[in-house]
């Protein structure tokens, strides 16, 4: 195996320099103030589940409030590994916003439920809004279509870091 070699940055790209530069960040803890910001202004998250001896990580699209996630998914992988195994987590997180190289990244553990009956709606009235919202317009309702599962996440242990450059 060839040794690694030292990469040196050349002046000519600026580019580079900065991200070079960039490297100076130190992590900190975020606030709970700062993480609630944080999640209820995201709209991707991570899910991890495990079932089984299989571990599964899958993007979800969500909205957050007081602590809990609330999705839509369809019936698969997903719900099934969820029923055997209700306990997850969730990673969600953001970077480069500022063109600099910095980064947000919250991690929580919670427990996942179906929801049924008229505990549908709140949670579909969440997320229309939410969505609504970040496009302009009024959140308008739909019906869920056949194989929709509406999924709570109540997370018990949140934790954030930050790197602002």
């Amino acid at each position: 195996m060839k040794p690694h070699s030292r990469n040196t940055t050349i002046s000519v790209c600026p580019t580079l320099s900065r991200m070079a530069d960039a490297g100076r960040g130190i992590p900190r803890e975020l606030s709970g103030a700062e993480i609630e910001e944080f999640l209820r202004g995201q709209r991707i998250a991570r899910l991890g589940c495990h079932a089984g001896d299989e571990t599964y990580i899958v993007p979800l699209i969500y909205a957050y409030e007081d602590g809990v996630v609330v999705a839509v998914t369809t019936e698969g992988r997903k719900t099934a590994m969820l029923r055997e195994n209700p306990r997850v987590c969730v990673e969600v997180d953001s970077y480069d916003v500022d063109g600099r190289g910095s980064w947000r990244s919250v991690i929580a553990y919670g427990t996942y439920e179906e929801l049924a009956g008229d505990a549908i709606e709140p949670a579909l009235s969440l997320l229309r809004e939410r969505f609504a919202r970040a496009a302009g317009r009024a959140a308008e309702p739909r019906e869920p279509g056949e194989n929709v599962v509406v999924l709570r996440i109540t997370l018990d242990e949140i934790s954030g870091r930050s790197v602002e450059r």
